[in-house]
């Protein structure tokens, strides 16, 4: 089962909400993805990993279009210069290509939404023009409230993204449940009162909220 961290008091109350990040959780085979698509071009099969988590300008590149201080098509651009690659067009569509809709959560989330709860999407964006990850995956459709960190201007773990995403949703913090899969964007919303589930896996995290939000997985066709 994925860690699950009860609100601040500790005491388990009824949840009206349901919060949800993007990546690891409403996606799936990403990093194989990645990895395939690096090999297709005669790169190392961690190369884009590497290069976002450990090149200071890439990860500089990255944190900046999180925030809206960068667009897409710079970042791709930079990046594939610094691959080594001749063509940056749509560099984040292609890398992002082979991968797949986490249908587990997704169905939770449908079923959520469909017996009553608020669904939010909490992301820290990584672009949407001329690649929209949400679209690829097909959530767009999915959420009472969408908020990016792109369009927002400030990304997880900084708290002020989870407030603006309560006050949205118009519920209070204890009422909501928040799923991620980095650690480090937990405790910002635990300071809040909201409950966590750390998705360490599709199969725990769909197990893990229907037993939190009394619903079962519908279909994510």
């Amino acid at each position: 089962m994925p860690e699950t961290t009860a609100s601040a008091n500790g005491a388990r109350r009824p949840f009206r909400g349901l919060i949800l990040d993007f990546v690891g959780v409403l996606t799936s085979g990403v990093y194989e993805a990645h990895e395939q698509w690096c090999a297709a071009q005669g790169l190392a099969p961690d190369a884009w990993r590497a290069a976002l988590g450990t090149n200071p300008e890439a990860r500089a590149w990255y944190q900046a279009l999180e925030v809206g201080r960068m667009s897409q098509a710079e970042f791709n651009r930079r990046t594939a210069v610094l691959l080594g690659l001749d063509d940056g067009e749509n560099l984040m569509g292609r890398v992002w290509s082979g991968a797949r809709p986490a249908a587990g959560t997704i169905g939770v989330a449908r079923a959520a939404r469909a017996a009553g709860y608020t669904v939010a999407l909490l992301s820290n964006s990584f672009g949407l023009d001329p690649y929209d990850p949400y679209n690829h995956i097909g959530v767009r459709d999915l959420f009472d409230v969408t908020v990016l960190s792109e369009l927002e201007g400030v990304a997880k773990p900084d708290p002020v993204i989870y407030q603006r995403t309560l006050d949205r949703m118009g519920l209070p913090a204890a009422e909501c449940v928040f799923v991620d899969d980095y650690l480090v964007n937990l405790p910002p919303a635990q300071a809040l009162g909201i409950h966590t589930v750390h998705a360490t896996s599709e199969e725990s995290t769909v197990a893990a909220l229907e037993t939190l939000l009394g619903v079962r997985a519908a279909c994510a066709a």
